[in-house]
This record gives structure tokens, sequence and C-alpha cells, in this order.
């Protein structure tokens, strides 16, 4: 062996060595950095919320983005929003765990190109997947369901994934029994990672995704994003991946949607629709929010509304300001369409991590919510709602 061939190799061993050493390094820096709370847990609330909230029978939440990070959900970590273990804790029930699988570099509410560098390419790199995922965004949500998978294997019957009503219906009844027992539900953000592919919503389905939507932070091939170039509607091929998701009763996530998509949805779609979270325009103004017309169309058809938890959905105003979202959404359509969705883990600050929902509950009481309607709002109406609709 030549000594160039020797250097070369050294070379190669060495930068085998220093980018292993990376992505054990790396990614819980990322993640600590991305998915901060503005009060560090234990939380105290008031008794009289903490005993509402622990007497909650069901608490379920819309929308976590907990898959994206290199995080082992089975083991209680110190930074970020979700695991297994502190919804054990919490006595949280249910989290929809959406996956993500592009975010453009700059990303920003009012205006992002599809051609934008991709973050997650990076993530993925850097965190050591495997390389069929670093430049495919459908393997990319295949790995992420798997993901979700491995973890319910290992925690001991502890975990439920939900894919049928029967199995949201076991979920309810092993809960009657043992209030450990969580689950969970997958959903995926942008039909981007379809890759131009219809037989990719097939794919996804089998895989566990049983909701899904139709972009994310900009325009793609099934449409506009409201936070796109052109907030356009449904292309041809959005119009097919709708049909095929309601042959499959998928659930649909208008969230990110332009306007003219939120509207074709609700014109063409005829299987069930939410926004798995968002703020409202009553409250803050912006592109990320839904207006009251697209609010009192999605609950004419059924659906219900996340309320997302972090300042670009609600303004800089923490807890105060969830809960006048949810006021405001309450006045407008009922208390029976709004759900929790908090976007916990979706490179979002918010005030409390998944251990401290007491504090919400104690700032609804504050502003007059009855315990009937908290108890609606922190789960009851999601139940209500995956009963009729999976």
């Amino acid at each position: 062996m030549n000594k160039s061939i020797k250097i070369l190799l050294w070379i190669v061993l060495i930068s085998l060595l220093l980018y292993f050493v990376f992505t054990l390094i790396a990614p819980p820096i990322v993640d600590k950095d991305a998915n901060k709370v503005s009060t560090n847990p234990p939380y105290t609330a008031s008794k009289k919320a903490t005993d509402l909230y622990n007497n909650l029978d069901f608490v379920g939440d819309l929308h976590c983005d907990a898959l994206l990070w290199n995080r082992d959900l089975t083991e209680a970590a110190t930074y970020g929003h979700v695991d297994f273990p502190r919804m054990q804790q919490s006595n949280v029930a249910f989290q929809a765990f959406t996956i993500v699988t592009k975010s453009p570099k700059g990303q920003n509410f009012n205006e992002n190109s599809a051609d934008a560098f991709d973050m997650i390419t990076a993530l993925s790199i850097g965190q050591g997947q495997r390389p069929s995922t670093w430049f495919s965004l459908f393997n990319r949500a295949i790995y992420q369901t798997n993901k979700l998978k491995k973890f319910a294997s290992a925690y001991n019957d502890k975990f439920v994934v939900v894919q049928t009503k029967k199995d949201f219906e076991r979920l309810l009844e092993k809960r009657k029994q043992d209030r450990s027992v969580i689950g969970g539900l997958l959903g995926v953000e942008g039909g981007h990672c379809l890759e131009g592919d219809i037989g990719n919503v097939e794919r996804l389905y089998n895989a566990g995704v049983r909701m899904l939507g139709p972009t994310h932070f900009f325009d793609n091939e099934i449409g506009g994003s409201a936070h796109g170039t052109a907030k356009a509607g449904l292309t041809d091929f959005g119009m097919k991946m709708l049909k095929e998701m309601g042959q499959r009763n998928m659930i649909m996530d208008v969230a990110h949607s332009s306007d003219k998509v939120v509207e074709e949805v609700l014109q063409h779609y005829k299987g069930p629709i939410l926004t798995s979270h968002t703020g409202v325009d009553g409250t803050k103004d912006s592109y990320r929010n839904l207006s009251d017309k697209h609010l009192k169309a999605i609950a004419q058809r059924g659906g219900i509304i996340g309320i997302a938890f972090f300042s670009g959905a609600i303004g800089d105003t923490g807890i105060p300001g969830i809960v006048k979202a949810m006021k405001y959404t309450k006045d407008l359509i009922g208390v029976q369409y709004i759900a929790l969705g908090s976007d916990f883990d979706g490179s979002v600050t918010t005030p409390f991590d998944v251990t401290g929902y007491p504090l919400l509950v104690e700032e609804m009481l504050k502003q007059g919510f009855t315990p009937a309607e908290i108890k609606a709002i922190m789960g009851e109406n999601l139940k209500r709602f995956l009963l009729e609709n999976l």
C-alpha cells in the first residue's frame, strides 16, 4: 500500500470518527436551543386548578413534533417538551405526533421559497440517520413513523399507537384500569413528502399515518402554503391527494394552508377536517392564523380547532394569550370545537412543557371557563372527534 493511499484511509477514518462524535454531541444541543420553555418546571398551580386537572378523564393534544429530534421518547428528558414519562406524570392520555420532512432556512410566517436550503436535510445528516433519509422526504416520513412504533414496542404495553377506532377504544378501556397507559396518532405536515407519487398516500396510510396536511411552510405539489410565495389553491395533484385520503377517511389538517387551499378543501374533501395547531385572527392577525370565516366553516363540518401555544400564533402574552384565543373561538363558534394544539417540540418556545397543563387550567378558570368547558377543551372534544372519525 503506497503512502498516498494510507493517508487517504487515515483521512477517511478520522472523518468518520469526527462525524460519529458530532452525531452524539450536536443533536441534543440543537434540540435544547430549538424547543424551549419560558418557565422551567416543576410547575405549581392553585389547588383548585390542580384538583380539576388531575380529575380529568382524558387530556389530549393535536400537535407535537417530538419525532423530529434525536430523543428517546421512552425516557424522561430534562429538555424539550414531550416524552412518554412526562405524559404519564402529567395525566396526558393522548398525543398526536406530527412529522416534519422539510423546513426552509430563514423560515417565517410571511413568505418562504420551496427552493431555500432545507434545514431538515442538515438535521437528518447531523443526527446520523440512515443515508436513505438524507435526500428523500418520503423516507424521512417513514423513518419517523417507525420511530414511534419502536418507542411504543419498548414501553411495555403502556403506549398504544392509534390507527383505528378499535385502537382508540382499547386505549380508553385500558386507561379505566391504569391511567399510566397513554397513546398517540401519527400525522404529517405537508404533502411534499409524497414526492409527486400519489401512491405514497397509501404507503403512508399503511405505515400508520392517519392525519395529513396539504402544505407546511412553502408551496408544494399539492398547493399553496399560508407562508408560501403564491398563496395559491390546490393543484391537480392536490385534488388527487384529497381523493386518495378520502378513500381512506384520513384526517385532513389545514394548518399552514393558504386561504384558497382551506376553502377548496372545505368544498371538495368529504372526510374529517381539523386544524391541528393554530391561532385566530380575532386575537392575532397573521398569515399563520385562521379567519372567522374559516373557523365557522370548519365548525360547520364538525371539525375541531387546535389552539397553539407559541407567541407567533397567540402573541407575546404567554398562557393568558392561549386562553384568550380559546375564549374568542368559544364565543364565535362554541366550546365544543376547541382542542389543544400545542406545537410542542416544533422549534418553538412555549410557556410550559407537557407537565405544565394545570397552569393552563388555572388561567382558564381566571378567564371564566366552567369546569365542563375546561374538560371539553382539554380532551373530551378531541375524544369525540376521534370516536366519530377514525
